[in-house]
Order: C-alpha cells, then structure tokens, then sequence
C-alpha cells in the first residue's frame, strides 16, 4: 500500500501566486524560458531555469547554474515571495482547463516504494536529464517540482478532498495566461491529515503520469543522502520526494504527434507505395485531425490522408506492440523511413496534442517532408502497462494539463 506523506510546504503567498507560477521546467528552451521570465523577478523559472540568470556563454550544465538556483530559491524566502508553513500539510490542487477540473493531493512520496515498485513506472530515463535534476535537487536542497502521480480511483479519498474543498475557500484561485486555472487549500488539521494518510494507505499502487526524470532524480539523490547520514532514521525529507496525485478518472492524456524531416528520399508518391502494405490510405476528411485507434492522420505537402492500420499490421495481445505508437514506429518510421530509435535520431521530432493539427500544418509548411497526428493512450491503459512491468515507447504520452511549477517546494 501507498505511503503519502503531509510535509511543511514551501509555497507562493497568495498574493504572489500568479507571478511566481511557471511551466515546467522541461517544456521550454533556454530562449522561451528567458523570454517568459523577462520582467518577471518572481518567476519560478530563476529557480528552475536559472540559466537564465547567466551569461549564453555559461552552459546548461555549468556548476554556476545550479548555485543560482539555490541562490535564487533563498533569495524568494528572504524576500517573502515563498513562505515556509508552520508545520506539517497537505495540499490540495485543482487545476482546472477547458470546463474540466482535475483535484489532487499534494504530499511527499516514499523513495523505497519508488525503487519496490509500489509507485509504477512505464517509462526509461534518460541519464543526462537524470544528471541535471540530481544536480538541481542536490544544490537547492530541495524538490522544486513535484512528480505527475495517478491513482485508481478511491470514492472515499475522492470525498475527503471534495468536502476540504468546500469547507473553505482556497488560499489562492487564479486563472493563468494560457487559460489554466489554479486553486489550493493548505490542509493542515491533525485529523484531516491524519485521515489523507490513512486514505492513501489503502491504495495499492501509485502511477507516474508525468515526471518520470524527476522522481528518478529525487530517488538518487535521497540514497546518495543517505550515504551521506550513516545514522539516518528515515523521517528526513531526503528519504520522499514531492509529488502531486491525481484519481486516474479525472486525467486526461493527449495525443504525441510526429513529424519527419525527410522521406528517406522518396517521392509523396513512392512514399505513399511503400506504406501501402501495412496500411490502407483513405483521403483526407475531419478525422484525419483526430483520428480513432490504429489510424493516423498523415499530413504531406498534398495535404491530409487517413492512414488505417491493416488487421496484420496490428499485433493484438502485444500490450507494447498493439499501440498506435508502436504501430506507427514498427511498420512506416522504422521500415520505410529508416528511423530506427526515436530517442536519438534528429530527424524526427514531437508535437504534444496541445498545440492541434494546426501546429503540424504550420510545420510541415516550414519545409517538415510529413507530420503523423497520433490517437491517444487512455489512463486505464497506461495503468495496465505499468501493472505488467513494461515500458512505454518513448513520447508516448502528452498529459494536459501539466503541473504548475513554483506552487509548492519540499525541502530535503
């Protein structure tokens, strides 16, 4: 059974909410990240992307980024811009975006259930990316995001958040410039905590939806801590990492779209030869923008085409090799393009759900050869892999909307 834990949060004053909100700190380059933070001293971003803060000529990695986001981090307490609560809470996050809401629980996570397997994984890591959060987490003495976790759906956890929730209004409730909403209560009753606690402690399993870099990265840097404190007695902060946990029903999952810089090449006509095989090809209409499971929509420079799946083309049974993703990967990016590994080949790149077909349009008119508009994976599935042991391809999944950064701090 899961272990979630209350911890003494650091977080925004409400009035200061908004301006110290930021995205995650990997869905922005170094360019996008400065320009977000330009005359924005409360951002979280000089925490997060704090080479912002320095010269281009400093790297990403240089050991002074790290310092400045620890510099940074003080700097927000000193300041009073982030606050240290007096003790112990929960928080409770809804985020809210397009007439849908999503409420969690914001609380720290077990580094021994993450390496047991009680919290689920279905996706590799990269060893550089890992690096970089060991490095931020280690240097800032912190978890300065929290990790994207799922759960099955408990109805009596679901009703101890919905009655907090209505008992009092949130410490802060704000609307972001991109249209998501943010809402959070500080729970921090002994008996409100108490009964989270003991509401999670029925809960077999936890799921990482999103943040699978950074719970690695905290789970190392907790063991390298207790390396470090051969008399630790397992309270210290090191030994969790901040996550927030989310019912599996209210989360949405949207489609990873690909785009190609080439054909390999071939013609659109030669292209569209050698896919023949393993697909039927339809002309294009509304659903190649959105297309149903085992379809594509593939954009050219003619224009939109459907691509179905052919029944051999779809290995049922195969929990990996049955999704679109791998579909798409094992029988036209492999085979016919010659994209071999996704993770590292530079002529492909990836295209969340969130930006629309549009996006694909625009690139594929800034000279991509061909854009590939995906299906996307469902909650239940992405659990069922996880329960199974097994990993996802990689960008398999676009979780929308994704955690606000700079809304909770869990020092170590």
């Amino acid at each position: 059974m899961a272990t979630f834990r209350p911890f003494r949060a650091i977080r925004p004053k409400s009035e200061y909410a908004a301006e110290v909100l930021a995205p995650p700190y990997d869905v922005l380059d170094r360019d996008e990240a400065k320009a977000m933070a330009q005359g924005r001293p409360r951002s979280f971003l000089h925490v997060t992307r704090s080479e912002i803060d320095l010269p281009d000529s400093v790297g990403a990695y240089d050991g002074a980024v790290y310092e400045r986001a620890r510099d940074n981090l003080r700097g927000l307490l000193r300041d009073g811009v982030l606050v240290r609560e007096p003790a112990p809470v929960f928080c409770v996050y809804r985020q809210s975006m397009g007439g849908r809401a999503q409420t969690g629980v914001v609380g720290c996570a077990s580094i021994d259930e993450y390496r047991d397997g009680t919290i689920k994984r279905h996706e590799l890591t990269r060893v550089e990316k890992e690096a970089d959060r060991i490095r931020h987490f280690d240097a800032c003495g912190a978890d300065t995001e929290p990790v994207f976790l799922a759960f099955r759906d408990d109805a009596g956890l679901s009703s101890l958040i919905d009655g907090l929730t209505r008992a009092r209004p949130p410490e802060f409730s704000f609307t972001a410039g991109d249209g998501v909403g943010h809402a959070l209560w500080a729970v921090g009753d002994a008996d409100a905590v108490e009964a989270i606690s003991s509401a999670f402690g029925r809960i077999p399993a936890l799921y990482i939806a999103d943040g699978h870099h950074r719970s690695a990265s905290a789970f190392k840097v907790g063991m390298k801590r207790r390396e470090e404190s051969p008399g630790y007695g397992g309270g210290e902060g090191f030994n969790f990492f901040m996550a927030a946990a989310f019912p599996g029903s209210e989360l949405r999952i949207m489609e990873y779209n690909r785009l190609v810089s080439d054909l390999a090449g071939m013609t659109e006509e030669g292209f569209l030869d050698a896919i023949s095989g393993a697909f039927d090809i339809g002309e294009a209409g509304a659903a190649a923008c959105r297309p149903a499971e085992h379809e594509f929509g593939l954009l050219l420079g003619s224009g939109w085409r459907l691509l179905r799946a052919k029944p051999e083309s779809v290995p049922e049974g195969d929990a990996i090799g049955s999704l679109d993703v791998s579909i798409l990967q094992d029988r036209l990016l492999g085979p016919v393009l010659g994209i071999e590994d996704p993770r590292t080949d530079r002529r492909i790149d990836f295209v969340g759900g969130i930006r629309g077909p549009g996006e694909l349009e625009r690139r594929v008119g800034a000279g991509m050869a061909a854009a590939f508009a995906l299906h996307p994976v469902s909650v239940a599935r992405l659990m069922g892999i996880a329960d199974m042991g097994l990993v996802m391809p990689p960008k398999s999944t676009w979780f929308e909307p994704k955690l606000g950064s700079g809304l909770f701090v869990h020092e170590l």
